[in-house]
């Protein structure tokens, strides 16, 4: 059974950090490359950030670059989204997504699994 699971969520004030964890299992986690996506109330999900399987390629969103940091642990089975210097605006649902083999893709449909999110919500 395949198994994506997000933590590290929480309310925090705006220019405050958080780390977002997603522990993959049932499957290979090296030979999945694995993205992060957000849901804001009342808008569409979005792309955040993505690495390949390999680690070697990463992709983020315009709105994110220079602030958000992707990284994996294939020790672990886990994909971590660092978040510094919050906005309001990044108040969202956060979901990791698992493609198999794939890189760092940034389109919803390129991923094969996807976990049931942890919700981050920034105060101004």
């Amino acid at each position: 059974q395949v198994q994506l699971v997000e933590s590290g969520g929480g309310l925090v004030q705006a220019g405050d950090s958080l780390r977002l964890s997603c522990a993959l299992s049932g499957l290979t986690f090296s030979d999945y490359a694995m993205g992060w996506f957000r849901q804001a109330p009342g808008k569409e999900r979005e792309f955040v950030a993505a690495t390949s399987w390999s680690g070697g390629d990463t992709a983020y969103a315009d709105s994110v670059k220079g602030r958000f940091t992707i990284s994996r642990d294939n020790a672990k089975n886990t994909v971590y989204l660092q978040m510094n210097s919050l906005k309001p605006e990044d108040t969202a649902v956060y979901f990791c997504a698992a493609r198999y083999f794939g890189g760092a893709a940034t389109r919803e449909k390129a991923y094969d699994y996807w976990g049931q999110g942890t919700q981050v919500t920034v105060s101004s």
